[in-house]
């Protein structure tokens, strides 16, 4: 009878953990920006159907980065969790600190337990109040962490320069356009992998942005901004240039196709050389039959 190999339970959650960052680390970058008239949400996104951002109830919002499927699971169970409650009780029991516990709930479950694989997931879920006092934005990783974040938060595979680009030019009391801005540029600025003198401009149809805007009349604060919104708070841009390696292939690729005449490169193993196959258009020769003997 064969022994089950042994792993300490240590070593069992390093690997979980590590498991999950890597697959969280391969997503593109959530900023959430706390302005003077609620939370902003930015990510460069091209899908127009697959969201990353959505709203939850009234003024609750989910951001989440990492596998669509999985956080997707977790946006409708918040969806109908939210609105259990509201039904059964009052809306005004519906709140951002109780779906983030919730959800830190869930998510703590499936990563200590050993049946199934942990959830490549990290989420935002924020709420606004009354007044910026009142607002509230919760991280919450993995493995069921929550952190309370105020200012602004940033999450996903890029997001330690992210963080350190908004560390340095966030103040408090921004207006829409002056967020929309910085967390643009904080996210043009993680793209920069190769560290060229520019960061990168991510065009208004790749970003995906959403608010909480308590100015709002209606009950439901959440809203997203469009392209054509974004263009206009955004303003001039330069545009966005593809980098110098990028421009030198195709001319090197030219150059090269000039040099053989426009044709292709022989086949190395149709056992005819590289001037064979530039000779022209003249036809082979049929092979001659051998004498009889």
């Amino acid at each position: 009878m064969s022994m089950p190999f042994y792993v300490s339970p240590e070593q069992l959650m390093k690997d979980r953990a590590d498991f999950a960052r890597k697959g969280i680390a391969r997503g593109r970058s959530v900023v959430a920006v706390q302005y003077a008239d609620g939370i902003l949400f930015v990510s460069e996104n091209p899908s127009q159907a697959l969201h990353k951002v959505s709203e939850i109830y009234d003024r609750i919002a989910f951001a989440a980065v990492g596998r669509y499927n999985e956080f997707e699971n977790l946006r409708i169970a918040g969806v109908r969790l939210a609105d259990m409650r509201g039904y059964a009780y009052d809306r005004r029991d519906v709140t951002g600190r109780g779906l983030a516990n919730a959800y830190a709930q869930t998510l703590g479950t499936i990563f200590s337990s050993g049946g199934e694989k942990p959830y490549e997931v990290e989420i935002f879920v924020a709420e606004i109040g009354d007044a910026v006092e009142d607002d509230q934005l919760y991280r919450l990783t993995y493995d069921g962490q929550v952190a309370d974040e105020h200012g602004y938060a940033v999450m996903g595979g890029a997001a330690d320069v992210v963080g350190s680009y908004l560390a340095e030019r966030y103040t408090g009391g921004l207006d829409l356009a002056a967020a929309v801005h910085l967390a643009v540029a904080a996210l043009g600025h993680s793209a920069n992998e190769r560290g060229d003198a520019e960061d990168r401009v991510i065009p208004a149809d790749d970003l995906e942005v959403a608010v909480l805007d308590r100015t709002r009349v209606q009950p439901r604060k959440f809203a997203r901004l469009r392209p054509a919104r974004l263009e206009q708070l955004l303003g001039e841009r330069p545009p966005d240039e593809p980098t110098p390696s990028a421009q030198e292939a195709p001319k090197d690729e030219a150059s090269m196709d000039e040099a053989a005449g426009g044709d292709a490169a022989a086949d190395p193993e149709d056992g005819s050389s590289g001037e064979g196959s530039q000779a022209g258009s003249a036809e082979p020769e049929p092979p001659i039959a051998p004498p009889l003997s």
